[in-house]
């Protein structure tokens, strides 16, 4: 399935940390309801909404109640805790990205893997029963989806 049929099934994402606020801001004005977890304690969670018509966030405290998808910028040596994460949430789907470009510089749009990371971290989301992407940037996608609606 790609990134626009996900993206398109989906109502409420949790984002695990990002290259640049251009993830929770794209997610947010194309209408998705975004939680962002931006540190390891139980309450480092933001929400992002629309005050008129700017991306803004506010202190949420807690995860939220369900998410449909959460993206992930970290390592792939943490996806076991985000697929437990994302189980919890009952989530459909793990957006995972790298920050890498295909030439190993790092770029906030970069999706690229090497494939024993992507074939592992597609292993480990599959086989905990969620959908897998590691790209395009979701970013990029989410607008794509605002200019359509």
């Amino acid at each position: 399935m790609s990134g626009k049929e996900i993206l398109g099934r989906v109502r409420t994402v949790l984002i695990i940390d990002w290259p640049s606020k251009d993830v929770p801001e794209a997610l947010t004005l194309a209408g998705f309801q975004v939680v962002v977890k931006g540190g390891p304690g139980p309450t480092d969670y933001e929400r992002y909404e629309l005050d008129n018509g700017k991306p803004v966030s506010s202190h949420l405290g807690q995860p939220p109640d369900g998410a449909d998808l959460v993206y992930s910028f970290r390592p792939v040596e943490e996806l076991a805790e985000v697929i437990s994460l994302a189980k919890t949430l009952h989530a459909h789907t793990i957006w995972i990205q790298s920050g890498v470009s295909i030439t190993g510089e790092d770029d906030p749009k970069g999706c690229w893997f090497a494939e024993e990371q992507l074939d592992l971290a597609r292993s480990m989301v599959l086989t905990g029963g969620l959908d897998f992407l590691s790209e395009p940037y979701i970013a990029d996608v989410a607008r794509e989806l605002q200019r359509a609606a």
